[in-house]
């Protein structure tokens, strides 16, 4: 076994293998960018060196530079986590020319599976069942959009050497080929620095099932069952199951056995995921393999209570398999949600911005639990620009699924996170669903289910607003009381907190921002009695607040003749309620504050709805357009985001160039 080991990754995966290799002795390297400088996996390896800017071009993409590293400070092996050079070919070459282990397959076999049209060519050599459509090395766009016209619409464009997601796009009709090829070809380059595509039809209503593959360097290929993978967004994972719902034991056979032949064809060696996306009538096609570990591993780890990262070390080091195909078990159900930094109101956008308060529910730390969490952020980190906007993982585990489903939601109504959009509650909803509780799955999940699971936004209940009223209150005692000269003696009634009126009762206006409408309410003290008029209407009210921190608020507010706890977070004039496992956001309004300030609103202005990179200019200024055209293409953590005109008008200013960055909420451009 390695004694050193050099993690070339960042995040929940860096610290995730670090947990690994902590538990078999293995000392760890880790490697961070002027971004990532206090991360959390910067301290859970037991050496750390800086290898760049921030911007991963400059950084972790760096192979030259973490094999310095790795050879300096005496590592035998790198693990490439997934993402950045996990399927770089070049990379595993360079590993093996620098007499270091890469803890991945050989070259040869991401070279192999690297390009989706090959590995189809491959796969169908194989007999592994593919999807219809063109993968030939025949690019230019006439030609692919006869091959789309041929095979008839819906089609799938997808990047070659694409993975994640990225590089995309579902077309619907002949005319919106071009600009959608444009678009999943620039995304592409963006991404992989390969602009090829390849076309399939689009299937209805599939299943994405993936089977999880690992061999060793003595020819042994096992697969460690499936995972379900259809609930996604942009063509991007939130939600993982294992063992996949209503999977009758020959199909999940059957599917076991095609991606063993998968992985042996490309003389596979470690931990691999062959993808498939299956048919109503369970008939199933290969859509790519991931030559590496999967976000979603820890599902499997689950339900077969195994650390997959040491396996993947036991067998770089040349170990054989410990477990034959025969010895492998099946117990429980599990799920795993992944939690963004993302506006799931502004169509999942991501969101940045640093984390002032993060509470997890009960749980355990990369290994087997109920509840595990797979996070590589702390209170306090940032989430950048720069990489991907996934803050954790959060993994359940049940005797049945129903039971997985259920802890699940309980996990989701503990989690509490500040400083960013999340995508949170959204997760509690497909949880809640009635088709997702029912397994009526499929990859269009979430636009099937939209008025569901994307409902129009609530107004803040009278109990939130009390609690966001209670918090500010119970804050403002707390910090007079903290602050002696200001107390005044115990006897004075000027000094008393209590509300305490020379002339008439007490009676303190509050104006919320509750999304874009205004709140009025008032709290009133008349000796013991206290009253909250919302709106028109009064509710009498008595309460407890423990501070936990400061703007930390426990509260348990006793109305309308019961009780309801909640956990208020006030920062500033912002006030972030937790209750009930909803996660509600006000913002507390001073006019006359706003009024120094000289905060407006630009008429006819369009704002950037994220952080991000102008990539394509559409409009310059004079220029007419109608509603709906595509007038900006901003990009932000490789994803694409077209803003387009909200109406009809003619282009007065374009505010920013092409290769600048925006912040969000910047105003992009003006239409008259």
């Amino acid at each position: 076994m390695f004694k050193t080991i050099l993690i070339a990754n960042r995040g929940e995966i860096a610290c995730r293998v670090a947990a690994t290799a902590r538990k078999l002795g293995i000392k760890t390297i880790a490697v961070y960018s002027d971004a990532d400088a206090q991360s959390k996996h910067v301290v859970s390896c037991d050496v750390a060196v800086r290898i760049g800017p921030a911007a991963a071009s400059d950084s972790y993409l760096k192979g030259e530079v973490i094999l310095d590293v790795a050879k300096r400070y005496g590592a035998q092996a790198i693990h490439p986590g997934y993402g950045f050079l996990s399927e770089n070919e070049g990379f595993a070459l360079d590993c093996e020319k620098a007499g270091l282990t890469f803890v991945g397959p050989p070259a040869a076999a991401i070279a192999a599976m690297g390009s989706k049209a090959a590995a189809k060519s491959l796969m169908e050599k194989a007999g592994v069942p593919l999807v219809p459509g063109y993968h030939g090395e025949k690019q230019e766009p006439e030609f692919l959009r006869k091959q789309a016209d041929a095979m008839g619409y819906p089609v799938l464009i997808k990047a070659s050497a694409g993975g994640g997601g990225k590089g995309m796009r579902v077309v619907e009709a002949s005319l919106d080929f071009e600009a959608a090829l444009a678009s999943c070809q620039r995304e592409s380059r963006a991404s992989f620095g390969d602009d090829r595509v390849l076309i399939e039809r689009y299937l209805h209503k599939p299943r994405h099932i993936e089977i999880q593959v690992f061999a060793d360097k003595h020819g042994q290929c096992i697969y460690l069952f499936e995972r379900d993978c259809s609930i996604q967004r942009r063509h991007q994972k939130i939600i993982e199951e294992a063992p996949a719902p209503e999977l009758s034991v020959d199909m999940r056979r059957a599917m076991g056995e095609a991606a063993v032949a998968a992985a042996q064809a490309v003389n596979y060696v470690g931990a691999g995921t062959v993808e498939f996306i299956v048919e109503p009538n369970g008939r199933f096609y290969f859509m790519e393999m991931n030559t590496r570990l999967q976000v979603e591993h820890p599902v499997t780890e689950m339900i077969t209570g195994l650390d997959l990262v040491e396996w993947q070390l036991r067998v770089a080091a040349g170990e054989p398999l410990p477990l034959t195909q025969e010895q492998l078990q099946l117990t429980g159900h599990a799920i795993e949600a992944r939690i963004y930094a993302e506006n799931t109101e502004k169509g999942f956008l991501p969101s940045i911005g640093r984390l002032t308060h993060v509470e997890w529910p009960k749980h355990v730390e990369f290994t087997h639990g109920e509840v595990r969490l797979d996070a590589g952020v702390r209170d306090g980190d940032e989430i950048s620009t720069y990489y991907d906007p996934m803050i954790a993982k959060l993994i359940v585990w049940g005797a049945t699924r129903e039971q997985a489903r259920i802890r699940m939601q309980q996990a989701l109504s503990q989690t509490q996170i500040v400083g960013v959009h999340t995508n949170v509650d959204f997760l509690s909803r497909v949880m809640d669903d009635e088709a997702f509780a029912s397994a009526d799955l499929d990859t269009g999940f979430i636009e099937r289910r939209r008025s569901k699971l994307l409902p129009e936004r609530m107004p803040a209940s009278d109990f939130e607003l009390a609690c966001a009223i209670v918090a500010v209150v119970s804050e403002e005692y707390a910090e007079r009381e903290s602050d002696g000269s200001q107390v005044g003696h115990a006897n004075d009634p000027w000094g008393m907190l209590d509300g305490w009126r020379l002339n008439g009762d007490y009676c303190r206006p509050f104006l919320w921002l509750d999304a874009e409408s205004q709140r009025k309410a008032s709290l009133l003290m008349a000796g013991q009695s206290k009253l909250l008029e919302i709106e028109g209407r009064r509710h009498e009210v008595s309460w407890q607040s423990q501070r936990r921190a400061t703007g930390v608020h426990q509260l348990v507010l006793r109305w309308m003749g019961g009780q309801q706890a909640a956990t208020v977070i006030k920062q500033d004039d912002r006030v972030d309620i937790f209750a009930q496992g909803q996660h509600v956001v006000l913002s507390m309004q001073d006019p006359l504050k706003q009024f120094a300030s000289g905060e407006t609103n630009a008429a006819g202005g369009l704002n950037a709805p994220m952080p991000g990179k102008i990539i394509a200019l559409h409009v310059k200024a004079g220029q007419r357009v109608k509603k709906g055209d595509a007038l900006i293409v901003m990009e932000a953590m490789k994803m694409e985001h077209v803003v387009f005109a909200p109406s009809e008008g003619v282009v007065k200013e374009v505010f920013f160039g092409l290769g600048e960055q925006v912040s969000e909420g910047l105003p992009l451009l003006e239409l008259v």
